[in-house]
């Protein structure tokens, strides 16, 4: 008989295909999201604080805050510095620009408890600081490295960063992540077209870089390159009489070049207060380069942030996703991945198009504290039925979070985070904000 699994995640008869609209996220997004919600957000950040505290010999404002005493002779010109009041000035600039360079170390083991892959522990590292102390409009840069493992026998590590440079006229970001994800799929029975479960572990690693460049109005366009390869086999404990997906046991490579274009007036990336964030990403994957599958996917996404009141912001946000071609299921826009919606098992709902849009108050309390409530709505949409949101994939969530500061120079929260959506709730922890 002819399987009803298909590689684009539609049925030969046209419709939709369970599997489509229940599942798990696999190697490809976990993996990726652990790496990347660390660089997207903290690796981005920049303190207007830290920047206009830079020390350099040609800024008479700092300059004159060093200046040694001088004296009057009392013919009218004036004594030079001392060699002990000379030292001492050179002293105190080389502090100002080692204080600059030292950076700030981040330092965050995550639990996770999730219904897709478990309970366990996500560590993570990482360093931010400034490339020169005389770049004085750079924002930070960013290595991290960060790991998964959960009780299900999920394991990964991913490393990265992301540099900027030459006055901020640069960023390159790179990343590398590797392990396996042990999940269950859900999908139609081979007798019936009752859903049964099928317990699949896939094994791989993902390395993409990009390298942006600064245009004007605040835009950054460039290159992106992405390279993962993975294997998906079904675990051995499983007894499931799920009909199995398509290229199961083989192995799979998924390559692509694309582009970014990027549009951010946020004055702290950390923690903004004012400003936008626009993101623009175009990735083109194509068996001509040494991919699998052959398909194109697509994200918009646009956040504004607002100032109510001296620790009150209002931030708002919205995205489009969406895939053409025949990419495979777990190529699809996945509901719920990268703080989309909170309230969501990543990977329960993907399809060939996705929207979401959310709303978030953040206060800041004393001791380092904070309090946040957030809601917001969202839809899958079938690529048959694209300019259409069906009743069963209006997907609205709700919840509320506790944020610690982690860092006091450059306004680091660790985030905590509990959604309600229309299945069930959620509970997430992060580095950074949501969005």
């Amino acid at each position: 008989m002819a399987s009803r699994w298909e590689g684009s995640g539609q049925r030969s008869d046209g419709g939709v295909s369970t599997f489509r609209r229940r599942g798990v996220i696999p190697v490809w997004t976990v993996l990726v999201a652990v790496l990347f919600m660390q660089l997207n957000v903290p690796a981005a950040a920049q303190e207007a604080g830290a920047v206009s505290a830079t020390v350099s010999s040609d800024n008479p404002t700092l300059g004159s805050a060093h200046a040694s005493p001088q004296s009057d002779n009392g013919t009218g010109s004036v004594d030079p510095a001392t060699p002990k009041e000379a030292k001492a000035e050179k002293k105190d600039k080389d502090d100002d620009r080692a204080a600059v360079l030292r950076g700030s170390v981040v330092v965050a083991p995550l639990p996770i408890s999730s219904p897709a892959i478990g309970t366990g522990v996500i560590p993570v590292v990482g360093y931010i600081f400034h490339l020169s102390d005389r770049d004085e409009k750079s924002p930070p840069s960013t290595v991290v490295a960060a790991g998964i493992l959960t009780n299900n026998g999920t394991r990964g590590f991913a490393l990265g960063g992301q540099v900027y440079f030459d006055e901020n006229r640069y960023k390159v970001t790179s990343g590398y992540v590797h392990g396996n994800v042990d999940y269950d799929l859900y999908g139609p029975g081979v007798l019936t077209d009752q859903l049964t479960k099928l317990p699949l572990k896939q094994t791989g690693q993902v390395f993409l870089g990009e390298f942006l460049r600064h245009l004007w109005w605040d835009f950054f366009l460039g290159p992106r390159f992405f390279n993962g390869a993975s294997v998906l086999t079904v675990r051995k404990t499983s007894s499931s009489s799920a009909e199995v997906p398509p290229d199961l046991g083989l192995h799979t490579s998924l390559r692509s070049v694309g582009l970014r274009l990027q549009r951010d007036t946020r004055p702290n990336h950390f923690y903004p207060t004012t400003g936008s964030f626009t993101d623009f990403t175009a990735d083109f994957f194509s068996q001509g380069i040494g991919s699998k599958y052959t398909f194109q996917a697509y994200t918009l996404m646009y956040n504004k942030y607002q100032r109510l009141g001296k620790n009150q912001v209002l931030a708002l946000g919205s995205l489009f996703c969406g895939t053409g071609g025949q990419p495979p299921f777990y190529g699809n826009c996945i509901y719920g991945s990268r703080s989309w919606l909170r309230g969501y098992t990543a990977g329960r709902y993907f399809d060939r198009y996705m929207m979401a849009s959310q709303v978030e108050y953040r206060l800041a309390l004393p001791w380092r504290l904070g309090l946040v409530g957030f809601g917001g709505v969202g839809g899958v949409i079938a690529g048959s039925e694209q300019y259409l949101v069906r009743k069963n994939y209006f997907l609205p969530a709700g919840g509320g979070g506790l944020r610690v500061d982690l860092s006091k120079k450059y306004h680091v929260n660790l985030r905590a985070d509990m959604g309600w959506g229309r299945d069930g709730r959620t509970f997430g922890m992060g580095v950074g904000e949501a969005f």
